[in-house]
């Protein structure tokens, strides 16, 4: 496709049908209202399925029954949609189920606003549901990484049979920018190779029918499939799926460790860093899951300081504290940038100029 003009929910929704979504189930929550408007018409172009449900709960569960039968299905919401959905997303991971989560994150909790944050990071990267499971989590930071991103997503679902979360915020989904969306980019191979889906009556015998299990009586099988089959793949995804974007951290005095729209804020602060001779980098993970924490580590070793920049009250930080450990110079912006409130580069400048002359 030409790079054009596109809202940021739509092509976003654009790009899920070129990755051969063909099947969306979602309940309107603002704001990412406008991702089922526009599928409500593009699946039936492409000869698709698209559902208004009566709940997120609702939802979720004809995701699962698509997503179980083989095809690429998709829901989106924000946070409070998605704290709804975590049963049947705790069950799609304990089926091994694939499917993609699009969330347009607001302010919370609860209620919260419904406006821009990133509040939802230990909701993607920690479960949100029972027992141990992951999702992966994928962070963009302008339109056509989001674009990118999604695609990916659906991918990755498919080759590791995980639920794949995208988190944007409200402004990336609501802003104009440019994106040029990959056109048909389903791997129809891998699609093909799907023989775990459930199509007991695709011509075989009724004896030879595929179940998809995720509840188990016998103590032993339930520690092997966590262990043997859950932690073994997740172990592989850690090792072999990382994403992160590095800049300017070879001598940096200060490494900014953000991501989504606030690493982009963030590089204005690192602007007016460099015109008054503060030397900055940013490690910016774009996988929240697996989260890059040998990136972080490798990359901030030698600075005077660590700020952490996120729309949350230290969410991201937990990760980055991981990463580098307890006696590392950590510091944090995000209290003054909650349910709607737009970091400010002056404000993350200022925190810049404290590490750089203190630390």
């Amino acid at each position: 496709m030409a790079k054009k003009l596109w809202k940021g929910n739509k092509a976003m929704a654009e790009a899920a049908i070129q990755a051969g979504c063909r099947y969306y189930f979602g309940y309107p929550i603002t704001p990412q209202n406008e991702v089922p408007e526009y599928l409500s018409a593009r699946m039936r172009e492409v000869g698709g399925v698209f559902k208004q449900a009566e709940s997120e709960l609702a939802s979720i569960n004809m995701v699962y029954g698509a997503a179980a039968a083989g095809g690429r299905a998709m829901t989106s919401s924000s946070g409070l949609g998605i704290a709804l959905m975590q049963e049947g997303i705790a069950h799609m991971c304990a089926t091994q189920t694939p499917c993609v989560v699009l969330n347009v994150g607001r302010g919370g909790p609860g209620l919260g606003t419904i406006m821009a944050s990133q509040q939802d990071y230990f909701q993607a990267t920690r479960g949100g549901g029972p027992g141990d499971y992951y999702c992966f989590a994928y962070a963009p930071w302008n339109l056509q990484e989001a674009c990118d991103l999604i695609q990916l997503a659906f991918e990755k679902a498919d080759e590791y049979r995980m639920v794949s979360h995208v988190l944007v915020d409200a402004t990336l989904g609501a802003m104009m920018e440019s994106a040029d969306i990959k056109e048909n980019t389903a791997n129809t191979e891998n699609k093909d190779k799907k023989d775990w889906a459930v199509d007991a009556f695709a011509g075989r015998k009724d004896d030879d029918h595929r179940k998809i299990v995720g509840f188990w009586n016998d103590p032993p099988e339930a520690v092997a499939f966590n262990r043997d089959v859950l932690k073994a793949k997740y172990d592989i995804a850690k090792e072999k799926e990382v994403m992160v974007d590095v800049r300017n951290c070879e001598d940096a005095d200060v490494v900014i460790v953000a991501y989504g729209t606030t690493a982009r804020i963030a590089l204005n602060a690192m602007k007016i860093a460099e015109e008054n001779g503060i030397k900055v980098g940013m490690v910016r993970p774009i996988t929240l899951w697996p989260f890059p924490y040998e990136a972080v580590r490798e990359n901030t070793k030698n600075a005077k300081g660590i700020l952490v920049a996120e729309m949350a009250l230290g969410q991201l930080t937990d990760d980055v504290k991981i990463a580098v450990g307890p006696d590392a110079n950590i510091q944090h912006y995000g209290e003054d940038a909650l349910g709607g409130v737009m970091p400010s580069p002056r404000a993350i400048y200022g925190m810049i100029e404290k590490i750089a002359k203190e630390g």
